[in-house]
């Protein structure tokens, strides 16, 4: 079996590394840390035709899409159009996430529990809707509409903040066409989770629960990036709470998709607001989440590439084994991220255990050297039998990834 692994990030590293181990996998374009596991090929995510030829020309039996963009410009149709089973929803599914407004509207019609929201192309209607709900005594938060790299979200603690994110996104462009419409909805407390699920036309799977850090600093402080990391299991989640996510928040919003007359093929992240029996979803995603990704896939058995595969066919999802063991995950990021960062610079990984794996991301191989080519450089995930070994784990591989200006949060998983 062929699998190429369309991306070049940490998510696209832990699923090579996982899928590698039962298929032969090739990627593009991939990055160095991928290149240890899979033929890369220096093909642009983004370029349709050249991904479609590619498959064809390496006889790919299957195409896994990890970042959100190909599938928002409608990578998985043009593969599916050429008879390639493909692991990613189609353009019109992909809107989950490619329009925060069209997913929100989706979620009142399917009676999915959220956040009460307005949906606003004017700014000084987006910032009135703010000024109303501070009136009522509500903060809100403030999200641009389209994909924005997980930065596009601003959590709002007055009126003032709330109106600085619209202007952000609205009138100085921030995210670009991204934050042409806005969602500004009311911010709801609890604590936040991610859920993986495996979808099919014959049925869903969930993967195990992740934590997500979306904050830049300790304490959660700092604006929102694209992770800074993540653990599993989850000790204090209800024992039902991924059946009742599935009940209330996946499988209605599938069921309005297909209300529609679109299928969906891929695995669906829905991020979730837990406050005691209480839960929202806060927003779909229609990729594997990063580094949520590199954590679950460390806690995973045998099996993945048959799994994927049939999700990508439409058949009956076959379960895959969950591991008996905890992960953590810990982001390396570039100084000024999630700002302005500096590319270029030499990068150095020291030897780790066994236990601990580095996922390069922001990573490019220049001359035969390594050097930093992104925010988030690598994730770096250890299990161990318990979450407080894994953590000690983690650190400790976080050390060794060394560069100019790295840093990292020290509060994952405490």
């Amino acid at each position: 079996m062929t699998i190429l692994v369309v991306g070049s990030g940490g998510r696209e590293h832990a699923l090579a590394w996982k899928l590698a181990q039962e298929a032969e996998v090739i990627a593009a374009p991939g990055n160095p840390g991928i290149a240890e596991v899979a033929r890369c090929f220096p093909t642009p995510a983004l370029d349709i035709s050249a991904l479609v030829a590619l498959a064809r020309d390496q006889a790919v039996d299957l195409v896994v899409v990890g970042p959100e963009d190909p599938l928002i410009v409608g990578l998985a149709d043009a593969l599916r159009e050429a008879g390639i089973a493909t692991f990613g929803p189609g353009r019109e599914a992909a809107q989950l996430e490619g329009s925060k407004a069209f997913s929100k509207q989706l979620m009142n019609e399917a009676g999915v529990p959220t956040a009460a929201f307005g949906v606003f192309d004017d700014p000084r209607a987006a910032m009135a809707f703010c000024r109303a709900r501070d009136e009522e005594g509500l903060y809100v938060v403030v999200k641009a509409s389209g994909a924005a790299l997980g930065k596009g979200v601003t959590v709002c603690g007055s009126l003032a903040e709330a109106q600085a994110a619209v202007r952000r996104a609205m009138v100085d462009r921030e995210y670009g066409e991204a934050g042409a419409v806005v969602v500004v909805e009311d911010r709801l407390e609890g604590r936040e989770l991610s859920l993986l699920t495996l979808c099919s036309d014959q049925g869903i799977f969930s993967l195990p629960l992740a934590q997500d850090y979306k904050r830049a600093f300790d304490n959660d402080e700092g604006p929102n990036t694209g992770g800074m990391g993540g653990y599993s299991p989850i000790a204090w989640a209800p024992v039902d709470l991924v059946q009742r996510a599935e009940a209330h928040v996946v499988q209605p919003i599938l069921d309005a998709l297909r209300r529609r007359g679109i299928a969906y093929r891929g695995v669906l992240f829905s991020g979730l607001m837990v406050d005691g029996d209480d839960v929202h979803c806060l927003e779909y995603n229609v990729r594997f989440g990063d580094p949520e990704t590199q954590t679950v896939m460390a806690r995973l058995g045998s099996g993945l590439a048959v799994v994927l595969g049939a999700c990508a066919r439409g058949e009956v999802i076959p379960p895959i084994e969950v591991l008996e063991n905890a992960a953590v995950s810990v982001v390396v990021a570039s100084e000024g991220y999630p700002g302005s960062i500096r590319k270029g610079l030499p990068v150095e990984i020291g030897l780790v255990p066994p236990e601990v794996r580095v996922f390069q991301a922001g990573i490019a191989d220049v001359d035969g050297r390594l050097v930093t080519n992104g925010g988030r450089v690598a994730t770096v995930t250890a299990t161990a039998p318990t979450l407080a070994a894994a953590r000690e784990l983690a650190y400790a591989g976080a050390s060794q990834v060394r560069f100019e200006g790295a840093w990292f949060r020290t509060d994952i998983a405490q």
